[in-house]
């Protein structure tokens, strides 16, 4: 597969637009599979199945992706992500179980620019797309209004995706 190098920081700087730009083929798929780890994933399943997520129903990839675009809509999304993957996830049981989804292939992109910057090289340590993934859905859960935020971005990503004839 190949993938698109964006060097972190530059990723923040980056419009959503641009990022649609360096992705790779669209033959290789709209989305790409992650996992989330379990207490991430049920709170997502719990928004998957809310009586608010009607007309249009949004799925997993739109949630996921939702909670990505949403942390790096902050400022500095990168200090964020790694602080909490050092000082929460790092210290959760590592065995967890997680559960794999897909999430659209743009805030993909996003992460895959932390998962290859320096911070996640040595000396440091090195995580995986799942946790990314999940530290991202843990830093929507833990904002005020975090459901009314998500589902107003998946939809709002939704409208982008259409508006480049991606849907």
């Amino acid at each position: 597969m190949t993938t698109a190098f964006i060097p972190l920081d530059q990723a923040p700087q980056l419009a959503h637009s641009d990022l649609a730009a360096a992705l790779p083929d669209m033959h290789e798929g709209l989305t790409v599979a992650t996992r989330v780890w379990i207490d991430e994933y049920n709170w997502l399943e719990a928004l998957y199945n809310d009586a608010a997520n009607c007309s249009p129903k949004l799925r997993f990839p739109d949630l996921i992706s939702a909670c990505v675009s949403l942390v790096f809509d902050d400022p500095a999304p990168e200090r964020r992500v790694f602080a909490f993957l050092h000082q929460q996830l790092v210290l959760r049981d590592q065995a967890t179980t997680r559960r794999r989804e897909d999430m659209w292939r743009e805030q993909y992109t996003l992460l895959l620019a932390l998962q290859k910057s320096e911070q996640n090289r040595h000396p440091h340590p090195q995580f995986k797309l799942d946790h990314f993934t999940t530290a991202c859905v843990a830093l929507v859960m833990a904002q005020e209004g975090a459901k009314a935020k998500l589902f107003e971005q998946a939809r709002r990503n939704i409208a982008r995706r259409a508006s480049r004839g991606f849907i």
